[in-house]
């Protein structure tokens, strides 16, 4: 699978993704925070499959 997330796209997930976990960490939002993980480990390796099935892409074209 090719790359198709951005590096602003991949950052913000890791972020949203460890604010999630903290959270559901310290108990302020409950169980459901740890879908965290899912932003964290797509940021992670730059591929999104939700993107894929959409044909999205946030990755600068090469020139």
């Amino acid at each position: 699978m090719k790359m198709n997330e951005g590096t602003i796209d991949r950052a913000l997930r890791v972020i949203a993704g460890l604010v999630l976990i903290t959270l559901a960490a310290t108990g302020t939002v409950g169980v459901w925070g740890w879908i965290g993980i899912m932003p964290v480990l797509t940021g992670a390796i730059g591929i999104c499959p939700a993107y894929s099935i959409f044909g999205v892409s946030t990755c600068q074209m090469k020139k």
